[in-house]
């Protein structure tokens, strides 16, 4: 539809405006659009979900189209039918912006199974279908001329390149589109790299992470040339930027860099159990900027992965997830020491997440001012799941074979001495 063409569809709309029958196309339009919210819940009755995954998306697609393209449909057939009779300005003016909603929905729609996960992409779509329509009515006025040349009249220079407000938003547009392209091509590679057999989990995501990268950096390189948009002139920016850089985002760069080494020395992995500073828990996510440990309270704690790099990490499941778990008490110094021994290590084997081998083993640490000082040794092959219930269990088995076998578990005991001598005066 050429300019003329929607200029005279403007022409006649505003002539429509002023006649009677603009009440009729009123009712038409609402007619059609009701009547196709109507055909489409008809149409979309029922889940029927038997036909996997391939039909939910079909469905979900049709979904999101069928509402403007029966609507555009339905028009059509309603101008056809009332051109005889009346003015028919307003359903030409509505066939493009229902035409306009059903491509956006569309691409949207394809984006947004590409892209699963990516939650800005609701708010860019209304965006974008804003930006569009706006179009849309500035070409149908005739307008849309006039506002490109105020905005190519507004310039500036950097470097030796004259820009212009008018070929920076081309360029962002064109950026737009490309980058839109790279994301979904990255979305395909990364889903073939996660069903790729045999390929270690922390190199999917490294692979999937610079092949994002890389593409965004190419639809950059690609978009702004489209619109002429030189490369040479954003060297300015890139100075500036270097120096940011370099000044406010050092620790920022650092952390993403250390990401990828964490990613690729498989120094920690999902699912690792790891305390660094006061934070232990379990490796639930390795981002580029941090990693995230959970805890058995549910408390997440975003650890910069700098930090990672640059500290002491322990990793209770690095090469082995077999772990030693200590309880120590005392007995009193009369007990029978191997039947105390004996009923700790008895205690400790009634646990099933104690292991048997290694066995569970009790160790004469020391003799100290209340009693004798014993320390159960036992390991454990879940860390993941904590110790704090299994150091519980444990003590109170011991405790109960040590109340019926009457061994002693001392409270803390002072000797006090009073020394007579003589008084003095």
């Amino acid at each position: 539809m050429t300019q003329n063409n929607l200029a005279s569809l403007l022409q006649g709309l505003l002539a429509d405006l002023r006649e009677p029958d603009i009440v009729w196309q009123l009712l038409g339009l609402a007619a059609c659009l009701l009547l196709a919210k109507a055909v489409e819940r008809l149409l979309l009755r029922g889940r029927g979900g038997s036909g996997g995954r391939a039909w939910e998306l079909g469905r979900e697609g049709l979904r999101r189209i069928a509402f403007p393209l029966i609507a555009v449909l339905l028009v059509l057939v309603a101008r056809a039918g009332a051109q005889p009779f009346v003015h028919t300005g307003l359903f030409s003016l509505a066939v493009p912006l229902l035409g306009s909603l059903a491509l956006i929905r569309m691409v949207f729609y394809v984006l947004r199974v590409s892209l699963a996960g990516a939650a800005w992409l609701a708010q860019f779509e209304r965006v974008f279908a804003g930006a569009v329509w706006i179009i849309v009515a500035l070409h149908i006025t005739g307008l849309l001329g006039d506002v490109v040349a105020a905005l190519d009249a507004v310039s500036f220079t950097a470097g030796k390149e004259r820009l212009t407000l008018w070929r920076l938003l081309q360029g962002a547009a064109a950026v737009a589109a490309t980058v839109l392209l790279a994301l979904w091509a990255s979305s395909a590679i990364e889903a073939r790299l996660n069903a790729a057999a045999g390929l270690d989990g922390n190199l999917r995501v490294v692979f999937a992470r610079l092949a994002k990268a890389l593409l965004i950096l190419l639809a950059v390189l690609i978009g702004l040339p489209m619109v002429g948009i030189d490369l040479t002139t954003l060297s300015v920016f890139g100075g500036a930027l270097g120096v940011g850089l370099g000044m406010g985002l050092q620790r920022i760069a650092s952390n993403y860099v250390s990401g990828f080494i964490i990613l690729l020395d498989n120094s920690i992995r999902i699912g690792n159990v790891i305390a660094v500073g006061t934070d232990r828990g379990e490796v639930t996510r390795i981002t580029t900027r941090y990693t995230v440990l959970r805890d058995l309270s549910g408390v997440e704690a975003l650890v910069p992965n700098e930090l990672l790099v640059g500290s002491v990490v322990r990793n209770e499941s690095y090469s082995d997830p077999h772990v030693r778990i200590a309880l120590g008490l005392q007995v009193a110094y009369g007990t029978d020491l191997e039947r105390a021994m004996a009923l700790m290590v008895a205690a400790a084997r009634t646990q099933p997440r104690v292991l048997a081998e290694p066995a569970p083993q009790v160790l004469l640490k020391g003799f100290g001012d209340s009693g004798i000082e014993l320390e159960l040794g036992v390991w454990i092959a879940d860390p993941a799941q904590g110790t704090g219930q299994l150091r519980s269990d444990i003590n109170l088995a011991v405790w109960r074979g040590f109340r019926e076998a009457g061994i002693e578990i001392p409270y803390p005991q002072r000797e006090v001495r009073v020394v007579k001598g003589s008084c003095h005066e």
